[in-house]
């Protein structure tokens, strides 16, 4: 059953960065798991506030970092070819060291809080973030992760020469994938490599298609919206963050 919750925007130190971020938590108190939402290139915007809350009313503190803080300060925009194409700039300046270090820092703020439980944290993000919480799998405090049509996970990584595939043997807890058998932007024969890479190296994982959905299939403000495939993933989502949190 929902709880009820209370969000608000707080700042995440990281060394000489300032991180803005959406915090939202359950009123009652209690120590809860923490769990890291991470964006869309579109920003912290209303559909990543809105899942933040969601989780928060499921019985987690979940904080949504701003990743662009790096490239430019409280970005956040809607889904016009243009403002895609500002996103993919952005999302091109990024850096996968820099990435991974603002999500531990995110991490270390969530355990700086009285409500938060000290077992691990979740991470789940999509498009972009999809992408960039199969990064942060590797971190140590990460024990489930949900990543949603992360594209080019097996083709590159961020300012770095190696994909991101090739650190799937660093990743530390469990990692549930998603994805569309009709995402334009991750041909199915990659959503395979990237399964036979979490088999080979003995990750525990489970990666679910959903036919007929594309890229952006959980967000109902993108007409990729697919209600049918949106419930269900959250479902998985909900489980794997029950049985490992």
């Amino acid at each position: 059953m929902a709880v009820e919750i209370s969000s608000k925007w707080v700042q995440v130190q990281n060394q000489d960065l300032v991180i803005d971020a959406y915090l939202a938590m359950p009123k009652i108190s209690g120590t809860y798991p923490g769990v890291v939402v991470i964006q869309e290139i579109f920003g912290v915007n209303e559909h990543i506030r809105e899942i933040t809350q969601r989780l928060a009313s499921e019985g987690y503190v979940a904080i949504a970092p701003a990743i662009y803080q790096r490239q430019a300060l409280q970005f956040e925009v809607g889904y016009s070819d243009e403002e895609v194409a500002l996103g993919r700039k952005y999302k091109n300046l990024t850096q996968a060291s820099e990435l991974i270090s603002d999500i531990q820092a995110t991490i270390n703020y969530l355990y700086s809080l009285p409500e938060v439980k000290h077992s691990g944290v979740g991470t789940i993000g999509f498009c972009f973030g999809g992408h960039v919480v199969y990064l942060a799998a590797t971190l140590k405090d990460v024990a489930a992760t949900a990543s949603f049509y992360g594209a080019q996970i097996a083709t590159w990584c961020p300012r770095e020469n190696d994909p991101t595939i090739t650190r799937t043997k660093d990743i530390k807890g469990t990692i549930y994938a998603f994805f569309g058998t009709e995402d334009p932007l991750i041909p199915n024969e990659q959503t395979k490599q990237i399964e036979a890479e979490l088999q080979l190296q003995n990750i525990d994982h489970q990666v679910f298609r959903y036919p007929g959905a594309t890229h952006g299939f959980m967000c109902d403000r993108r007409e990729s919206y697919n209600p049918d495939a949106a419930e269900a993933a959250w479902k998985k989502v909900l489980d794997l963050f029950s049985q490992k949190l």
